[in-house]
């Protein structure tokens, strides 16, 4: 083969594979954009654009008065596309950023109109597309900068973009602010109402396409969501805002004045089981308190002298002693250890009197002579009354509460004379209210409730009452006792000076107990917890409360740290509440009808009738008037003089009478006294000057 066909077949050979190269390359190029096109869009797709959540408007939360506790509001995140189709040509621009940055420095105050003119001009450079304006907009002020040059051109052509985001915000501020709680992603279960309930408040998120442009930055391809969101339900708690509010200062105002750590103030609707308050207030700083932790459903500590009544209950149930029974105060030595009363010994008194009083010795001599051989029989009556579980709560954080029994290891000599006045053992604020409250209920232990409805768009969706505990924790002989034992206390015993009121009656107990430290139990410094819990009135039983105050200075008894709390709060209450008010008898006297009346002259019958308070009913505005009698009361009809026509004097008295037969003309002939019952012509006949007429009065 000669030198220019070897030349022409490498040619050949050349062009056939570039022309088959291009072949494949067309083929493959058709494959990716006719076989494979929806499936390299789709990727094309996902890696510009993207669904984000849109988080939906929580739920409101309401108190039991209906007021707003908590909602939220829409708060904007601005931003601008500077490239937008209304702002696109830059004489446009240039014409109106000047005065777009005057206004929105006049709006937002942060920074001068150069600065903001300067910053817009700047991100039109940079080409920006979503360049950011402004964070924490409300919807009042986007309302007025969505008609400020440029963005006023047109909702999607002036370039703003404004972003959604939900605010909450609880218009009473601090008020309950621990009960109604907050959103926490960091915390599993949440904290208060806003964590328990969080399912129903927090509503079901939308879905929102964001496309990616320059600088890696996602904005919304359209102005609404692709798929809306749906709001949350509202939450209609139990709170009363006027109650929570005289609960907060009231402890507030106790704690400043005794330097204390802690505290806190529930009240609790009887019947029900209605939570109405709960204060937890601490220490932050000398003289300033904020809720920092709910003391009352996860403050587990010894309660003291407040459980007395459970174990008072308990012996009086086993028929081991009676409130005649006579017991000596003062000390009761146990192995190891002497218990004292810390006012002092007031000699061998009745167990009704020992309980006014809060002896110690006394109730744990009785505790330990009657249930020594057998503490189970003792302990039983705690686990019966389910002392030793958890309220279940509607919101969390509720602590387990601790009450012994022999089979426990820490079980010793001296566990059961002290469990006898509420030592070695811990219970909850709310726990030992909610024992208090079935006293009151008539025998009736009841879980408290914080909710008591969920809403949607205004139609309830689940209603919620107290779970029944235990229908009955004793027999009616002894609950009889019980209550005129926690009657006494107030009347005659240790709540006397600083609780009683002489309007109504207040049941309840005092309690003072020491408060072992974390490390180094009650060998440390002392410290106190001050208690009173109880109920009110307590002839007819509304409302129970708890104050119990933690680590008071200047004074410790419950009586004198927390009992003025409670009387402030109870006399409050009961002031305002109609309800609770004895109905007064009405006594009438004499003649309980109207008063007998004359018909006559209009001025001086109102004037009458305003002096003895009664409205009288006028038919019309002549001067003169007669008498209809009627069972409703007294009714006026009109009694127009005509000349030459009979008046009708019937019911008017002797000067009235006189005064318009004078007038008509006629001759007066009087037969009796007191007021018209008859006249000798008919009224409304036609009569000539100078005619005799008789009337008869009586």
């Amino acid at each position: 083969m000669n030198i220019r066909a070897n030349i022409l077949l490498r040619v050949y050979l050349a062009f056939g594979l570039i022309v088959l190269f291009a072949f494949a390359v067309f083929l493959r190029l058709g494959q990716v954009q006719f076989v494979q096109g929806k499936k390299w869009k789709a990727m094309a797709d996902s890696l510009s654009t993207r669904y984000v959540n849109v988080e939906a408007t929580r739920g409101n939360i309401y108190s039991n008065d209906g007021s707003l506790l908590a909602t939220s509001v829409p708060e904007y995140e601005l931003r601008m596309d500077m490239f937008a189709g209304g702002i696109a040509d830059d004489k446009v621009f240039n014409e109106k950023v000047d005065s777009l940055g005057m206004k929105l420095a006049q709006i937002f105050q942060d920074k001068s109109a150069k600065d903001y003119a300067r910053y817009l001009r700047k991100g039109r450079q940079d080409s920006a597309r979503y360049l950011l304006i402004h964070r924490k907009v409300g919807y009042s002020d986007l309302k007025t900068i969505r008609t400020f040059p440029l963005y006023n051109i047109g909702k999607f052509s002036g370039g703003l973009i404004a972003v959604q985001q939900n605010k909450r915000i609880l218009p009473f501020q601090a008020l309950a602010a621990r009960t109604i709680g907050y959103k926490n992603e960091n915390v599993a279960n949440g904290v208060g109402l806003e964590g328990a309930y969080k399912e129903y408040i927090n509503g079901e998120t939308g879905k929102r396409l964001m496309q990616r442009i320059a600088g890696g930055v996602y904005i919304p391809v359209n102005e609404e969501a692709e798929v809306a969101p749906k709001d949350g339900a509202d939450i209609i708690s139990t709170i009363d805002v006027n109650m929570q509010d005289l609960a907060q200062s009231a402890l507030e105002k106790q704690l400043i004045k005794f330097d204390a750590d802690h505290g806190v103030v529930i009240v609790m609707e009887v019947a029900t089981g209605e939570v109405r308050a709960v204060a937890n207030f601490s220490k932050v700083e000398e003289g300033v308190y904020k809720e920092k932790f709910n003391y009352a459903i996860a403050g587990n500590q010894d309660p003291g002298s407040t459980f007395k009544l459970a174990s008072y209950m308990a012996l009086l149930e086993d028929e081991l002693i009676d409130t005649n029974m006579m017991v000596g105060t003062g000390n009761y030595k146990i192995p190891g250890h002497m218990i004292k009363d810390s006012h002092g010994s007031i000699g061998v008194v009745t167990v009704k009197k020992a309980f006014e009083q809060s002896s110690n010795a006394a109730i744990a001599y009785l505790i330990n002579s009657k249930y020594g051989a057998d503490p189970k029989k003792f302990t039983d009556h705690l686990y019966d009354w389910h002392l030793n579980e958890k309220l279940q709560l509607q919101i969390p954080g509720e602590a387990r509460p601790t009450i012994k029994n022999p089979s426990n290891k820490s079980w010793g000599k001296m566990t059961l004379p002290q469990m006898a006045y509420g030592y070695e053992m811990e219970l909850t604020p709310l726990k030992m209210l909610s024992f208090y409250n079935a006293v009151a209920n008539n025998g009736k232990y009841i879980a408290p409730i914080f909710v008591k409805e969920i809403r949607r768009l205004g139609n309830p969706i689940e209603q919620f009452k107290a779970r029944v505990i235990n229908e009955k924790i004793c027999s009616d002989v002894t609950l009889s006792k019980v209550k005129k034992m926690l009657e006494g206390v107030v009347t005659d015993g240790s709540g006397k000076q600083y609780v009683h009121n002489p309007l109504y009656k207040i049941a309840g107990k005092t309690g003072t107990a020491q408060v072992a430290d974390a490390n180094k139990g009650y060998k440390a410094k002392k410290q106190y917890q001050a208690s009173f819990v109880g109920y009110f009135p307590a002839d007819k039983p509304k409302y129970s409360m708890i104050v119990v105050i933690n680590d008071p200075r200047g004074g410790y008894y419950g009586a004198l740290v927390s009992g003025p709390v409670f009387r402030e709060v109870a006399d409050r209450i009961y002031a305002s509440d109609m309800q609770m008010y004895n109905d007064v008898p009405t006594r009438l006297v004499g003649n309980t009808g109207n008063p007998p009346t004359k018909a006559g002259q209009s001025k001086a019958t109102q004037k009458v009738f305003k002096a003895f308070g009664f409205k009288p009913l006028f038919a019309s505005k002549s001067e003169y008037y007669n008498i209809v009698d009627t069972s409703a009361g007294e009714v006026f009809q009109e009694n127009t003089e005509r000349k030459g026509i009979m008046p009708n004097v019937s019911g008017m008295g002797l000067k009235d009478a006189l005064y318009l037969l004078g007038n008509a003309g006629l001759k007066t002939k009087v037969i009796g006294s007191g007021k018209v019952i008859a006249q000798s012509i008919t009224a409304g006949t036609r009569v000539g000057k100078g005619l005799g007429v008789q009337i008869e009065l009586n």
